[in-house]
């Protein structure tokens, strides 16, 4: 766990990695349920096995929404994030059954906005496989509160 950081300690260059998770195929049953994606690719182990993935995939809308749980669980957004503002994000290689997957975060971008009580901070993050295959990477950019004025002790 990384603990609560505001956007003063956001410093470009910071990179953040993840603990791991495996995508299990509960998970991918689960998030066929829940978002309506019930397409055989996901969902049908023998149409995904005539696939030229030879097997199902993650959707990759569930790699992504792990993603930002994953980031979350390191605590560095706990209650400094004000908003999660854009997203751009290319899906690069199949998440199967079995995977596990951490997330490495890197701050690239940081701009003070005084007016919003922080700053915009751009992180570019990268979904990655224990064979070190980058599946999923782009960049999150996010409004961060700046540090709580600390009272004088004079």
């Amino acid at each position: 766990m990384t603990g609560r950081l505001y956007f003063e300690d956001l410093q470009v260059g910071m990179t953040m990695i993840t603990k791991g998770r495996t995508i299990t195929e509960s998970d991918i049953v689960n998030f066929a349920g829940l978002s309506g994606d019930f397409n055989p690719l996901h969902t049908d182990a023998e149409y995904a096995a005539k696939t030229e993935f030879g097997q199902r995939i993650a959707h990759g809308a569930l790699g992504l929404s792990i993603a930002t749980g994953l980031a979350n669980q390191l605590g560095f957004m706990e209650g400094t994030v004000i908003a999660f503002t854009a997203l751009d994000w290319k899906y690069r290689a199949p998440i199967f059954i079995g995977d596990t997957i951490h997330v490495e975060i890197t701050v690239n971008q940081s701009k003070a906005m005084p007016a919003s009580g922080g700053g915009f901070v751009i992180f570019g993050v990268k979904v990655v496989k224990q064979d070190d295959t980058v599946t999923q990477e782009g960049k999150w950019t996010l409004v961060v509160r700046s540090r709580p004025e600390t009272a004088d002790p004079a």
